[in-house]
Parts: C-alpha cells; sequence; structure tokens
C-alpha cells in the first residue's frame, strides 16, 4: 500500500472531530477546498471511504471509526511532543482549544484573556461556547471551564472564579402587587421566570439551602427561555421574580432596580474552574493561560 502523509490522517481526525469540514479548515488554517481534496486523496489510496458527508454535517464511516480508535492515541502522543518542544523557546507557542458556556466566557474570560493574548503573541486560543457539557477528551479540548461542581472528578482542576451564588429578585413594582415570599415554598404562588436547561431539556431548578438541608424548587410562571438576558429583562421589566446570578444584578440591587428576597436560604457553591484530562501532559501554552486566569 501507498505510504499515507501523517498530515492527512491528522487532516482526517480534524474533520472527523468538528464534524464539519469548514471548522476543521478553519482550525487547521487551510482552505476547504484544500481539506476536501487532501480527503479524496487519503480515501483513493485506502482504498475505503472514511467519511459519510451530507448536506448538513460530516461524520466518519464505519472504517474511519475503526481507523480514529487507533489513530487517537498516536496523535495525541505526537501533540505532546511537539508541544514539549516549547520548553526549549523562551515564550509559550502553539493553540490552546477551550470549550465553555456563554456566562462563563463573559465573567472569566473576557477580562483576562485580550491581556494574556497581548502578553503571548505566539500563544493562539480557540474558544468553542457551548451551553451542554462536552467531553474535552473525546472533543480534542485542551481544557474546559465550567463549574466546580460539573467538573469531574478524574480531572485537573484549577480554580479561575470566586465561588457564586444565585438569589430571588423582582422589581419594587412586582412587590407592590405580591407580597414578597418568605420561603422557597411561597414560589408556587408567584410569577416565576424560569430557565429551560440546553443539557437535559429540564426546567432549572431553584437550589435552597435551610439549616443544613438542600431544597430544590421547580416553580411554574409566564415564561420559560434558554436564554439569560431574555430571563433579565423580564425580571427587570417587572413580569416575575427571578432566580438570577449575585454578580449578575449587583448593580440593580445597589440602585434599587430591583429586591432580593429570600436571602438566608440562598447559598455558595462552588465557582468557575479550568479542568484539563490527567491523563495527559499539559502543554507550556495552556500552563501558560492557567496561571494567567488562576485565583490567588
Amino acid at each position: 500500500m501507498e505510504r499515507t502523509p501523517l498530515n492527512d490522517l491528522a487532516m482526517f481526525a480534524a474533520i472527523a472531530r468538528e464534524g464539519s469540514f469548514t471548522r476543521a479548515a478553519s482550525v487547521l488554517g487551510l482552505s476547504t477546498s484544500a481539506l476536501s481534496h487532501a480527503m479524496r486523496g487519503l480515501e483513493t489510496r485506502l482504498g475505503v471511504r472514511l467519511l459519510s458527508r451530507t448536506t448538513r454535517s460530516v461524520s466518519p464511516t464505519p472504517a474511519g471509526e475503526q481507523l480514529l480508535a487507533s489513530l487517537g492515541p498516536a496523535l495525541s502522543a505526537i501533540e505532546n511532543g511537539l508541544a514539549g518542544l516549547s520548553e526549549w523557546r523562551d515564550h509559550p507557542s502553539g493553540l490552546v482549544r477551550i470549550t465553555t458556556f456563554a456566562w462563563v466566557a463573559q465573567t472569566v474570560l473576557e477580562p483576562k484573556l485580550p491581556a494574556f493574548l497581548l502578553a503571548n503573541p505566539d500563544i493562539r486560543v480557540e474558544v468553542n461556547i457551548e451551553n451542554s457539557l462536552v467531553d474535552i477528551v473525546a472533543g480534542g479540548f485542551d481544557a474546559g471551564i465550567r463549574f466546580g461542581e460539573t467538573v469531574e472528578k478524574d480531572m485537573v482542576a484549577v480554580r479561575v472564579g470566586p465561588d457564586l451564588r444565585t438569589i430571588v429578585v423582582a422589581t419594587p413594582d412586582y412587590f407592590s402587587r405580591n407580597p414578597p415570599p418568605v420561603s422557597p415554598y411561597d414560589l408556587e404562588r408567584h410569577a416565576c421566570i424560569n430557565y429551560r436547561l440546553s443539557t437535559s431539556g429540564g426546567l432549572l431548578p431553584w437550589e435552597f439551602r435551610h439549616e443544613g438541608k438542600d431544597i430544590k424548587i421547580k416553580p411554574s410562571g409566564p415564561l420559560i427561555v434558554n436564554e439569560g438576558a431574555l430571563v433579565a429583562a423580564a425580571v427587570r421589566a417587572g413580569a416575575g421574580l427571578g432566580y438570577m446570578m449575585e454578580q449578575d444584578v449587583a448593580e440593580d440591587l445597589a440602585s434599587g432596580r430591583l429586591v432580593q428576597v429570600l436571602d438566608e436560604w440562598c447559598p455558595t457553591f462552588p465557582g468557575c474552574y479550568l479542568y484539563h484530562s490527567s491523563r495527559r501532559q499539559s502543554p507550556p501554552a495552556l500552563r501558560a493561560l492557567i496561571e494567567a486566569l488562576r485565583v490567588r
């Protein structure tokens, strides 16, 4: 059989991982046409169809899945070896791929990432915004950033944000029409703005703690959305009670635009952590980013 260039195999793995020629081309810094041409050549040389193409997506064929299973460890070993060469350079370099969700990107990455990139011109960072939980190993990511309580135990986790608290708020006008709740069980008599989880499809429970007991409530109300900005808009307009991050409404509370209730029932929980696999060596570029984001 004709010898297969390693680059072609790496390109195939990237396409399979991204599920798209366009996204893979962007990650690899190639044109889509060049990538497509390389894959046609690879399939011709191997005499096997590796990718199933539709108008909307690209996925590995059974033969492609078999090839991926053997390629994965080998390509990871090569990537780690190349990343290790950065130890010999004056400055870390390379690509760092991170997955997180929109709120974390806004609160953790936006304040620090631009300065990090300016200080490390040889490092490129790709941030994938995904509200559902992502397997960083299967997805080919170097790291993820999530709430600490959702990070799997076999991951190496580094705190990149303070403890957080979700609180219950509404406008003074809303409370002029409705008596404030004195316990979470009173929420069934209120109009509550709910958030639908993209992971499970269920409603986000309103979580409380009192005298050591955890309480989860799923109240009803006039609006259910899966986007945080619309929740905030509805609450600020006086449409109902909102279950919101304390730091997101700090200015509203200080100005009196919103009023907090059930304060003693709302506990703190672990904030944001950057996590990565404990089974692979951390590239210097990732270590540099961790140090820039770490909470000290």
